[in-house]
């Protein structure tokens, strides 16, 4: 009778959670499975241009989005400092990723730093840190850009110069507190200073349109100058070709006098450029493939580890790429694609997919 007693207790306390039902019959209740928190996104931008804003920022909150993501959008508009307030903010804002195109790729480890104190991933696309590490950087592989148009000028200088590489080149360099700016400067000078005839005139313009058409009004005067090469086609394009019109020196591909111009970005202005014959080579970025953020970012809140190794896209000109650890973290860079006159219409190539 005792075990009885028991039994029957037993399953009066295992059904403590059972409801009646038709029939006296009890069966269990349903709970519903929590709804999982929402995930939020600080995506801090550095300024408004087409590249940065339609090329970059669109598809990765896109992507962000898809996810069932809340992404808070802040634009530091070219100040390093607003940059680092407007993370500031986006923490506070308690979100669980911060994913960045750092303005100065120094300034921003104050921000860095905080953010992952805190226990916040922190990510950069297009750009990188120097001086502290993050948790995954995605970059055109911009050494490699340099090293495509060094080739390119190179090239040309030597078939305008009876096979020797002579001339005098105008580099428009970009914003030197970026690594981006560095690598695309080394990559070409690791090409270019191996021939003491050509001769760089370097002139730093920060990204900065105006910058590049104060430079150009002043220095393509010389009539020494031969070829140009822009870290930035996107910005600098714009502005410079009305000025070599203007000043008498735009001239299409194969004509005499003929202004020799490479440059980075692959932007639409610099296709055009290739196939009307002013502009001679691009190395394009993959630009709308930094979204490919929004998906490391969901493993890596998820728990997961990153591992060294091939990153595989089926028809995108960057693959493979290798991810790898770097002195600042995770880095995933993807190839860029010398851009010419052959192959100026690839449906691979970002400028092409508008």
């Amino acid at each position: 009778m005792r075990r009885v007693v028991l039994f029957l207790l037993g399953l009066t306390i295992g059904c403590g959670r059972c409801g009646p039902a038709q029939g006296g019959a009890r069966v269990p209740e349903v709970v519903p499975p929590a709804r999982p928190r929402q995930v939020t996104v600080g995506y801090g931008a550095p300024e408004t241009t087409a590249a940065q804003s339609v090329a970059i920022q669109r598809p990765f909150v896109e992507r962000a989005r898809s996810k069932g993501w809340e992404v808070l959008i802040a634009n530091a508009e070219g100040d390093a400092q607003v940059q680092v307030g407007q993370i500031d903010y986006l923490l506070s804002r308690k979100v669980d990723a911060m994913v960045v195109v750092p303005v100065s790729s120094t300034a921003i480890c104050s921000a860095v730093e905080k953010v992952r104190k805190a226990g916040v991933l922190f990510l950069t696309i297009d750009r990188g840190t120097i001086g502290c590490p993050v948790d995954l950087s995605i970059l055109s592989e911009n050494w490699l850009a340099g090293v495509q148009a060094g080739e390119a000028m190179v090239r040309l200088l030597a078939m305008r110069h009876g096979g020797s590489p002579a001339g005098a080149v105008l580099e428009f360099q970009g914003d030197l507190r970026q690594n981006v700016a560095l690598q695309r400067g080394e990559g070409f000078h690791s090409v270019v200073d191996a021939y003491p005839a050509i001769r760089v005139i370097r002139r730093e313009t920060r990204w900065d349109p105006s910058r590049v058409a104060a430079v150009a009004r002043v220095e393509v005067t010389d009539p020494a100058i031969e070829g140009i090469y822009l870290h930035s086609d996107a910005l600098g394009l714009p502005v410079l070709l009305p000025i070599l019109k203007e000043l008498g020196r735009l001239h299409p591909r194969g004509a005499p006098g003929h202004m020799i111009i490479v440059g980075v970005d692959g932007a639409a202005v610099a296709l055009d450029g290739i196939r009307q014959g002013w502009v001679d080579q691009s190395s394009s970025q993959p630009l709308p493939d930094f979204a490919l953020a929004a998906d490391y970012a969901e493993r890596l809140l998820g728990g997961e580890s990153l591992e060294e190794g091939l990153v595989t896209k089926p028809g995108a000109p960057w693959s493979p790429a290798r991810l790898h650890r770097s002195p600042t973290g995770w880095l995933l860079e993807l190839a860029t694609t010398s851009v010419t006159a052959e192959n100026v219409d690839s449906p691979a190539l970002w400028a092409n997919q508008r």
